[in-house]
């Protein structure tokens, strides 16, 4: 069970996936079984799958099931299934905050902000974690210490195109090997996910918010984190425009950003010190900057 703030209303959010996770990951036997499935081969062979022609058939039941509107969307015939799960929707289907110095969710998703350390530690849920681990770079981690890191968990019934949310200069991606659990909160609970899974992180200099870490975390049939341009360096990006997106399954979008040069949304922030995920959408404002 979860609870999710909406912006008129929090709704508890318990599925037959919710449900079906928590067995699986709250025993041994079960995260055992569940070995073969976290492997990238696994999700690769399923990202094939769902590249083919047959799995269109898929679509339709989805977009039902989840109330998805397709007239946000470019197009509404798709030739497969990831060719749906990585549609585009029409420029004005959503609203980039007005203000430069809002900073604004990279993609629709349920947001958590958490405090970082003095030491570089933050907690999610009842899992511990270190910036050093997480980054693989505890020279780089010293720079985030005592900083904010905002979690967006996208559900496989979001959008999964994310944006750049400020004017700057990006670096290279920095990708992390690694497997791939389930991003679902029940698997938090008993696996240090965010320190396991496969991932990627850019460092982005920016105009309003200091230096901060933009990182794409792949989850379970998640079939690729596809980012335009990622081995080069030092590129000019600019607010607004499309950093990338993941194939099909949930996944999970991290910015961390240095001690003061942010300003969380202080009802976000209220909502998850009581462990309480806000729904966001790509461009809403989800703090300002404190520089």
């Amino acid at each position: 069970m979860r609870l999710c703030a909406y912006p008129d209303h929090i709704a508890i959010e318990n599925n037959l996936q919710d449900r079906f996770l928590e067995t699986i990951y709250g025993h041994a036997i079960g995260r055992f079984l569940i070995r073969p499935l976290i492997q990238p081969a696994c999700s690769q062979l399923a990202g094939r799958l769902l590249d083919s022609p047959i799995s269109s058939a898929l679509v339709r039941p989805f977009v039902l099931a989840n109330h998805i509107s397709l007239k946000e969307c470019e197009k509404q015939n798709f030739h497969s299934y990831n060719d749906f799960f990585t549609r585009r929707l029409k420029p004005d289907a959503r609203r980039l905050s007005p203000n430069p110095e809002d900073l604004v969710s990279p993609c629709d998703a349920r947001l958590m902000i958490y405090p970082v350390t003095a030491d570089g530690r933050f907690q999610i849920k009842h899992t511990s974690y270190t910036l050093s681990k997480l980054l693989k770079d505890s020279r780089l981690a010293q720079r985030f210490e005592g900083g904010t890191l905002f979690l967006f968990r996208l559900s496989v019934d979001d959008y999964h195109r994310y944006i750049y949310v400020d004017d700057g200069i990006r670096s290279s991606e920095r990708k992390i090997p690694g497997v791939l659990h389930t991003v679902n909160p029940a698997a938090n609970d008993h696996i240090p996910i965010y320190k396991e899974n496969c991932r990627e992180y850019t460092l982005q200099k920016s105009r309003h918010f200091g230096t901060f870490i933009q990182m794409e975390v792949g989850a379970m049939m998640v079939g690729k984190i596809k980012n335009a341009n990622g081995s080069e360096s030092r590129i000019s990006v600019k607010r607004g425009e499309e950093k990338g997106f993941f194939a099909f399954g949930g996944s999970t979008i991290l910015l961390i950003t240095q001690r003061g040069t942010v300003i969380p949304n202080p009802r976000i922030l209220s909502y998850s010190i009581r462990g309480i995920e806000t729904r966001v959408l790509q461009g809403e404002t989800i703090g300002t900057s404190g520089k």
